[in-house]
């Protein structure tokens, strides 16, 4: 039996990432956000949604463009603080103990301390309503040397990375399969 309730954002896990803006105090600014996603693969592209309230909005918006950073779950303590705090009273690089690094193509920075971190150019901004969606090209990609194997894949299980669902951080866990492997399967029989 499915019981119906009121429209929800039951999308469902919600990563969640470090998005840094250039600008503010110090070496720029960061807010934790969850509302993230892959929208394009050529080329490629990712969307984050933020609030209009947010610090980190007025620094994006002027800017056009940021850094997704994808923090493990070892730092999750600094990630929740960074999506309560403000950057107007806070300078979260120094509070929170990340290194902030230049990037490559962006005048965003890198969070050093996340394995991953995707540069990013807005090419689109939606008002949507509560939050606002920018949608980026992602123009270069940085990976820790020890996430990826000795012929420069990506290790998943090397990420640690972690989701939100419901209020509630979650870590991921084993690979459970492959893409397109049930369908060969199924071609088989």
């Amino acid at each position: 039996m499915k019981i119906e309730r009121r429209p929800t954002t039951a999308l469902l896990p919600n990563p969640v990432v470090l998005v840094s803006a250039a600008g503010g105090a110090g070496d720029g600014n960061f807010l934790t956000i969850a509302w993230v996603g892959t929208v394009c693969s050529s080329p490629p592209m990712v969307s984050v949604a933020i609030r209009p309230s947010r610090y980190s909005y007025d620094l994006v918006s002027a800017a056009r463009e940021f850094v997704v950073n994808i923090p493990n779950a070892e730092q999750l303590e600094g990630v929740d603080v960074a999506g309560v705090w403000s950057g107007r009273e806070h300078d979260k690089f120094a509070e929170l103990g990340f290194t902030a690094l230049s990037a490559t193509k962006v005048g965003a920075p890198l969070i050093a301390e996340c394995p991953v971190n995707l540069e990013c150019v807005v090419r689109h901004q939606l008002a949507l309503g509560a939050h606002d969606l920018f949608i980026a090209e992602i123009v270069a990609t940085h990976y820790d040397e020890e996430v990826l194997d000795s012929r420069g894949r990506l290790k998943p299980n090397a990420l640690h990375p972690f989701t939100l669902v419901g209020g509630e951080y979650w870590s991921l866990g084993e690979r459970i399969g492959l893409y397109g492997a049930a369908a060969k399967a199924r071609a088989k029989e």
